[in-house]
């Protein structure tokens, strides 16, 4: 098993679920994103730039976005706390997930994944 797979499968749950259900959705939306493990948190590339992560966090599971400058549709949505580069959806529960938002995001990150993470 791979790291990554590891580490989602390993998880408490309702985290586990979580999890497996952002692998599913992210995995569906963008087909050729490749699982990696990197920093220890499993984090998806595109032609070996970093797309987005997912982190397990003590009462929550964070979906991090590098490209977080650029994108423009559910910002509101969207958690930054302190970080000027990565933004962030945020999840409790399976129940929290809105497939709808999370798929708008990835599409948006995957129309900018050539760019900068920064804004120019």
């Amino acid at each position: 098993m791979k790291p990554a797979e590891d580490y989602i499968l390993s998880q408490q749950e309702p985290f586990r679920s979580i999890l497996m259900h952002l692998q599913a959705i992210i995995e569906h939306t963008i087909p050729e994103a490749d699982l990696l493990f990197k920093w220890k948190l499993p984090c998806y590339y595109i032609d070996k730039k970093p797309i987005c992560y997912l982190n397990k966090t003590k009462d929550y599971v964070d979906v991090g976005f590098w490209h977080s400058a650029h994108l423009t549709k559910y910002d509101e949505y969207l958690v930054s706390e302190k970080r000027k580069i990565v933004k962030s959806l945020r999840y409790k529960t399976l129940e929290d997930i809105n497939d709808t938002i999370l798929i708008g995001v990835l599409k948006e990150v995957y129309k900018h994944k050539g760019k900068s993470f920064w804004k120019k």
